[in-house]
């Protein structure tokens, strides 16, 4: 067997996440058709990581393992899954690895952002693609980067874990978050060894109340102390989150602090 390394960019306002669900359009849906019309096989993939409804990547990574007369270059089967994919989605990259890698399971972090768009008057055209913040408040982001250096290192996240995820360890680890504006957006970065479930959408909904000076930027070590969903602010919509960037080595991690 070949086990392929496959990088995609998609945007996901038109899909139901990234894993296979009936009755709804999913990115493993169409990535597996433009597989099938190119290899004329089916064949199984293992994502990085799930995607919710409505949010988009910059690079979100798969492994396959395809049949050994399967032998198209990998660049060829860029080109030739590109042609076969919506306009939403696209394969970046493509690369031979080893038989038991496994793009989730060799994952040793992530990096998420989420894009506010907080102008007087929203933009049509960044329509579910960022989340508009429209209070009339600007959001002052250099105090939300203040709040969220409060994330940093290995602390249990269980406030800011919605419910219904299964997942019994909350710890992870912060390696790098940051708040920075240009312009009428706002992004909050935040790089870790992994997430829970809803977990950026909730820092950026309590970074949100901070930059709305609804929150002081110092309750946030208090708030992860509580392990109180309640006290973190709201889980904001998918539309402005994005993976950003899956890395498998630890060279490309910040350093651990």
């Amino acid at each position: 067997m070949r086990n392929l390394l496959i990088t995609l960019r998609f945007c996901g306002a038109s899909y139901h996440g990234f894993q296979v669900q009936k009755n709804a359009l999913t990115i493993t849906q169409v990535f597996q058709d433009a597989v099938e019309e190119v290899l004329g096989k089916r064949y199984d993939i293992k994502g990085c990581s799930r995607t919710d409804a409505g949010v988009h990547a910059n690079k979100y990574c798969i492994s396959m393992k395809v049949d050994d007369e399967q032998t198209i270059p990998c660049q060829g089967l860029v080109r030739g899954l590109n042609a076969h994919l919506p306009g939403d989605v696209a394969v970046l990259d493509c690369c031979e690895v080893e038989e038991d890698f496994h793009a989730r399971y060799n994952c040793l972090g992530k990096r998420y952002v989420y894009t506010f768009h907080n102008g007087a008057v929203r933009d049509p055209f960044l329509k579910g693609r960022v989340y508009h913040s429209q209070s009339g408040v600007t959001l002052d982001a250099d105090t939300m980067n203040r709040a969220a250096q409060h994330f940093l290192g290995s602390h249990d996240f269980s406030a800011f874990c919605a419910a219904g995820g299964s997942v019994e360890d909350k710890v992870r680890t912060i390696y790098a978050a940051g708040v920075e504006r240009e312009g009428d957006l706002v992004r909050f970065s935040v790089t870790g060894s992994g997430f829970l479930y809803n977990m950026v959408r909730i820092m950026a909904g309590t970074l949100m109340a901070v930059g709305q000076h609804r929150m002081d930027p110092d309750e946030i070590p208090a708030i992860i102390e509580s392990m109180d969903r309640g006290r973190a602010g709201l889980t904001l919509p998918p539309d402005g989150l994005y993976l950003d960037d899956v890395f498998y080595f630890p060279e490309q991690l910040p350093r651990q602090l």
